[in-house]
């Protein structure tokens, strides 16, 4: 029942191919990491659904990659004895690309330097690789369940704008890929070279991987492994280098750079486990994207491989982390969903979430520099955790960086311990604002009673500051405040270190006419004892929203209820005392109303009606 079809590739696929053969040349010999990563894959699968279905007495004896070098016709085939493909599944996976995240690296590709393509196998796409070295590629496949058939599938393409499906006779099931090598590529025709791109990429695969020899004494052929052919984590740490760690990471991420640093425990008693964990040095699209659920460890059960991306071993804060879980405590067939509510899972998440914060407390008080780039990269998911796990609250808090008042630069390394180390002596919270970048905070007026009598202030910037502040409420039995909330301690505070506030009767008929005036706006008005250099500020009630926290709902078109203020005024600034004395009405009036507006704009950083505070400005420029 032989018959030929010619199929046409989908439009993202053809861009893909032409991206692989005219510009990611930079790194020839990923593709082949890429195609013995897909047939440790394949051999994975077969062995992991025979298993999971009670038949392991099926299971081959000799499950193997093999590479033979056939230097007539300028050829590489590749073998694997895995689950195989079916006709559909072959169109679906090599006719079309079906990964999102393909399409995301074609829109960006003309960003990325074309010297990084070393990530391609983040997409899905490494199958392609191929094209960048063959003028041709054929793949003779054939699916497990197919096994009392003697059909396959053959898949044949140039790499241009097709590619042509047949089927024809096939014993065994498997996949074997033809490599046609270009004139220009011969060099991986030579058995040296193919060795050394094993060991580079490849020595970790717990499958034998088999290259073709010919013995020239003899005249005789035969199959010799290359690869070490023992899972890494499951070797004894003395005897690993940090190099094999190293390649391994790179193998599992198709990350460019050298990891941070990594884990590797063995865990025996009750729930037995074994994890390889890696801190990677830069973030990256997939990882700052919280609803991405393709961030997750490799999973494995009794070293046989069940996931890839399974995140519900680690909270979504640390979904930066990468690795390999292999626990004994969890069934073959496990699918997402039991993991989701299985006890054994919580238990796992539980145990590594605590050695992951231990090795970053570690790194954050033995390497300093170190830690400047975990946090760098990777402190605004720790600030996540501040509402995510309760649980570890206090030790998530520890680990968080801040810049302050008396730091004096925007470079986030001031820790809380050392802030509370560095308190003031009369001083009993910590104290902070928020803002929409670190200017802003750092000029605010409502530093400056603090910053007159050296009381450092957090300034925090980011847009998950306000959000994580209101669940970071203590630290070591310290309180967080808000200085531009009313706090009684704060009051009593002022009361120690300002002078006493006179208010003769000119003055109260002045605060009198703003409350009169601004009633729809304010609670209250009062002289205030935090302003050294500024006329006036806006203090928000203790349990209201913040002004930040209310522009970032009002970006995402959510109503705020109008939040009322206690209006402070400066009695000793030039233009309050400048303003007691106007006595016409009219002219007041605009005056406490831009006085209010200007307190307004320099809380908020905007006006509901900004054209009404220039036309004030303008009337009162004009007299």
């Amino acid at each position: 029942m032989n018959t030929t079809e010619k199929y046409k590739f989908k439009s993202e696929t053809k861009q893909l191919l032409h991206l692989m053969i005219h510009s990611l040349y930079s790194n020839k010999e990923i593709f082949i990491r890429e195609l013995i990563s897909n047939a440790s894959d394949a051999i994975d699968k077969m062995r992991f659904t025979m298993l999971s279905k009670n038949i392991n007495d099926q299971l081959p004896y000799n499950m193997c990659i093999r590479i033979k070098i056939d230097k007539k016709e300028n050829k590489i085939i590749i073998s694997d004895n895995g689950i195989g493909m079916t006709k559909d599944e072959i169109i679906q996976n090599l006719g079309m690309i079906a990964n999102s995240g393909t399409k995301k690296f074609i829109q960006n590709i003309k960003n990325i330097n074309h010297q990084d393509y070393q990530f391609i196998g983040n997409f899905g796409v490494g199958f392609y690789s191929s094209f960048i070295v063959s003028k041709k590629v054929i793949v003779i496949t054939k699916h497990m369940d197919l096994k009392n058939e003697d059909y396959g599938i053959k898949w044949t393409s140039e790499g241009q704008g097709e590619y042509i499906i047949e089927t024809i006779t096939k014993k065994e099931h498997g996949t074997d890929i033809e490599l046609y090598l270009k004139d220009t590529e011969i060099e991986f025709l030579e058995d040296w070279k193919i060795k050394n791109i094993i060991q580079k990429y490849s020595n970790h695969i717990s499958i034998p991987i088999e290259i073709q020899q010919y013995d020239d004494k003899n005249k005789t052929l035969s199959w010799k492994q290359i690869n070490q052919g023992q899972a890494l984590w499951m070797r004894n740490k003395s005897e690993i280098h940090n190099k094999e760690y190293e390649e391994f990471y790179y193998s599992i991420t198709q990350d460019k750079n050298k990891p941070l640093t990594w884990i590797h425990s063995t865990v025996e008693g009750t729930h037995e486990y074994t994890c390889l964990l890696y801190i990677p040095n830069k973030s990256t699209w997939s990882i700052l994207d919280q609803e991405n659920k393709n961030n997750g460890l490799k999973l494995y059960v009794k070293k046989i491989y069940i996931m890839d991306d399974a995140n519900q071993f680690l909270p979504n804060y640390l979904r930066f982390i990468k690795g390999i879980l292999d626990t004994n405590h969890l069934p073959l067939n496990v699918s997402r969903e039991i993991l989701q509510d299985d006890k054994n899972t919580n238990i796992l998440k539980k145990s590594l979430t605590k050695r992951i914060l231990t090795l970053i407390k570690k790194i954050s008080t033995e390497e300093p520099e170190k830690y400047k780039v975990l946090w760098k990269e990777f402190g605004s998911m720790l600030k996540e955790g501040v509402a995510e796990d309760i649980q570890n609250q206090e030790t998530i808090a520890g680990l968080l960086r801040f810049t302050s008042i008396n730091h004096n630069s925007p470079e986030q390394t001031l820790s809380l311990n050392e802030y509370i180390n560095n308190m003031n002596k009369q001083q009993e919270k910590i104290y902070f604002i928020t803002a929409e970048n670190y200017e802003a905070a750092n000029t605010s007026p409502y530093l400056e009673i603090f910053r007159n009598n050296k009381i450092d202030v957090l300034l925090l910037s980011e847009r998950i500051d306000d959000w994580m502040m209101h669940y970071l409420t203590t630290f070591k039995n310290k309180k967080f405040q808000s200085i531009n909330k009313v706090d009684p301690d704060s009051e009593k505070l002022f009361n120690k270190i300002s002078d006493k506030i006179k208010i003769t009767p000119e003055k109260q008929k002045f605060l009198n006419k703003i409350q009169h005036i601004l009633q729809e706006n304010i609670i209250s008005v009062r002289f205030s004892k935090r302003l050294i250099n500024s006329p006036a500020v806006l203090i928000a009630n203790a349990h209201a929203i913040s002004p930040h926290m209310s522009k970032l709902f009002q970006a995402a078109g959510q109503k705020i209820p109008l939040t009322k203020y206690i209006f402070e005024i400066n009695p000793t600034h030039p233009l309050i005392q400048k303003m007691i004395s106007i006595q016409e009405t009219d002219k007041i009036n605009i005056w406490i109303q831009t006085l209010f507006d200007q307190a307004l704009l320099s809380t908020h950083g905007t006006l509901k009606n900004p054209n009404h505070f220039i036309k004030n400005i303008n009337q009162l420029l004009t007299d």
